[in-house]
């Protein structure tokens, strides 16, 4: 393509500059979550200077950041009073049921490693170590495990729509972090019986999160490394591996499933539920997401359905179904067996 001898004929740089400071949007809520704002203005209305006293922030911060807040209809603002939006209350204000703030903070856990995003491009590398969020650092863990929790809360709720586990008695939810698809899954079926098998310094906060929501007796908890691929033999008739193939590489997954292979029973059913390419509603996503495991894991990325189901014909499975969760998910689901 040429390039244009005018000025006039240039085209709109508008978006080049939205992308630009689009980082202000999210570094304002980040700060917002932080500093506790909506949830001092969870009883009503409050000036900054009111917030200001109550936070021990300065009046002038606290006044810019509402001022950025109320821009992007997080706050609203009547006179010199700000309240919380509808979609502050129902998401950001921790009394909430649907509060969705730990998982925004994960998000925040991840800004200083895109900074060095030109680094990881330039080494194909990940400027970040996964053991930081997998048990080395145990308050970093348990962001990363209660986030998650509340990120996937509403894919896991649509993942499970899609899973037919009807008559199935014995599930392996590998990688099933905080247990979250566990929990809904044998919520949804009374004869399932869940084992999740994750890495020591999360097994143990999903075994807190599994007692405190009562299912203590039907989800088992495991110490294992998905890596291994040694999940027993026939021991269990489906297996759900959702959000956990985008960390590892080619080989690793295609040892993986053959453990798979090995553990299910014959007639056995396995979902893959993941981030994969291919589809047009969440392409945009998906290549970003790509680039989050570029700065963040050794060999993960974004795999397509069809890179799939070649993994899983090659360990011995037919492929039953693929399907895109509809928008916004990103998230497509295949069924082997």
């Amino acid at each position: 393509m040429s390039i244009p001898t005018s000025r006039n004929s240039f085209p709109d740089p508008t978006e080049l500059f939205r992308l630009s400071t689009a980082y202000w949007e999210s570094a304002a809520l980040f700060a917002a979550i932080d500093c506790g704002l909506f949830a001092h203005l969870r009883c009503g209305p409050a000036t900054a200077a009111q917030l200001a006293k109550s936070m021990n922030w300065s009046c002038r911060g606290v006044t810019a950041l509402c001022e950025a807040l109320a821009s992007l209809g997080l706050l609203e603002r009547t006179g010199d009073d700000y309240r919380l939006s509808e979609v502050s209350s129902a998401y950001l204000t921790p009394e909430s049921p649907a509060y969705f703030g730990k998982a925004i903070l994960w998000s925040r856990d991840q800004y200083a490693a895109w900074g060095d995003l030109p680094r990881a491009v330039a080494a194909g590398e990940p400027v970040r170590e996964m053991a930081l969020h997998l048990g080395e650092d145990e308050e970093r863990t348990r962001r990363f495990v209660e986030g998650m929790d509340e990120r996937a809360a509403g894919p896991a709720r649509a993942i499970v729509g899609a899973l037919d586990l009807t008559g199935r008695t014995r599930l392996l939810d590998l990688g099933g972090g905080s247990g979250g698809y566990s929990r809904l899954l044998v919520a949804r079926y009374p004869d399932l019986h869940a084992t999740v098998v994750e890495v020591p310094g999360i097994a143990r906060i999903a075994r807190e999160m599994i007692d405190a929501a009562g299912f203590a007796e039907r989800i088992t908890v495991r110490d294992g490394d998905v890596l291994s691929g040694l999940f027993g033999k026939s021991e269990y008739d489906c297996v759900l591996i959702s959000g956990v193939l985008h960390q590892m590489s080619g080989e690793a997954i295609q040892t993986i499933l053959a453990g798979v292979r090995l553990a299910l029973i014959p007639g056995g059913v396995l979902y893959v539920a993941d981030i994969m390419s291919g589809n047009p509603q969440s392409h945009r996503f998906a290549a970003h997401f790509g680039l989050q495991m570029l700065l963040t894991t050794p060999a993960g990325g974004v795999f397509s359905a069809e890179d799939c189901s070649v993994w899983l014909h090659e360990a011995g499975f037919e492929v039953r179904s693929a399907h895109h969760l509809p928008p916004p998910l990103p998230y497509t689901v295949i069924c082997a067996s």
